[in-house]
């Protein structure tokens, strides 16, 4: 599907919606933001859903007792579209607090399946708004999936990657060696979303400088301990 750019309209300002509440849109909500009839709305979510720029959800209507609503959230490949709008930089209050909220839901999803959980953080990624700690939330994506491998090849991994002699070759290690078991394991739909993730985060870090690449180093490091 060629997005046009009545298309990238509606997918911005649900984009914008979705990290500004911190949740999924109901369509009339942005029906209401852009100015058309909810039925517009719908129609259009539905077709930016069915090329994979969007998944549904259910929610309760809080008007309603025991009603469901359709609501809608940004997949991964919708904000790539507009990624080039994410910060450059982040200071170091910022890349604190990012950092202890990612570790305390990273923690927060260890009772989780393995496909439980590397959804809810593929769901937190299009919120992410800088550069560094979005690949950060990929570093953690593939913790996720290094925790519920647990056993030999977890503590393999873990003493392969904190023993590098490098941050970059740290987290390079780390990135090559959890990839290709998650190409292995995966399911082919997630497979290949967490790998056109990878791609991306490969082509981040390489444009982060020194500093910021010492932070998601020492982020890794910490984690993995």
């Amino acid at each position: 599907m060629i997005l046009t750019e009545r298309r990238k309209q509606f997918l911005q300002k649900l984009i914008d919606l979705y990290q500004k509440t911190n949740g999924p849109v109901h369509y009339e909500t942005l029906a209401k933001a852009i100015g058309v009839s909810k039925w517009t709305a719908y129609d259009m979510l539905k077709e930016l859903e069915k090329h994979g720029y969007l998944t549904r959800d259910y929610a309760v209507n809080p008007g309603e007792t025991g009603r469901s609503q359709i609501v809608f959230l940004p997949t991964v490949k919708a904000t790539f579209l507009f990624e080039q709008e994410r910060s450059e930089v982040i200071n170091p209050k910022e890349w604190d607090n990012t950092k202890a909220k990612l570790l305390q839901f990273l923690n927060s999803l260890k009772g989780c399946s393995i496909s439980d959980a590397i959804q809810k953080v593929l769901e937190e990624i299009p919120k992410v708004q800088v550069r560094v700690a979005f690949c950060a939330y990929i570093i953690g994506l593939l913790l996720v999936y290094l925790r519920k491998l647990g056993g030999r090849t977890e503590s393999l991994i873990q003493s392969f990657v904190q023993n590098a002699p490098t941050n970059e070759m740290r987290m390079t290690m780390f990135v090559g060696t959890v990839l290709g078991t998650i190409i292995q394991t995966m399911n082919h739909e997630i497979g290949i979303e967490v790998t056109d993730l990878v791609s991306r985060y490969l082509k981040s870090i390489n444009d982060l400088s020194d500093h910021e690449r010492g932070m998601l180093s020492d982020f890794l490091y910490e984690a993995l301990a």
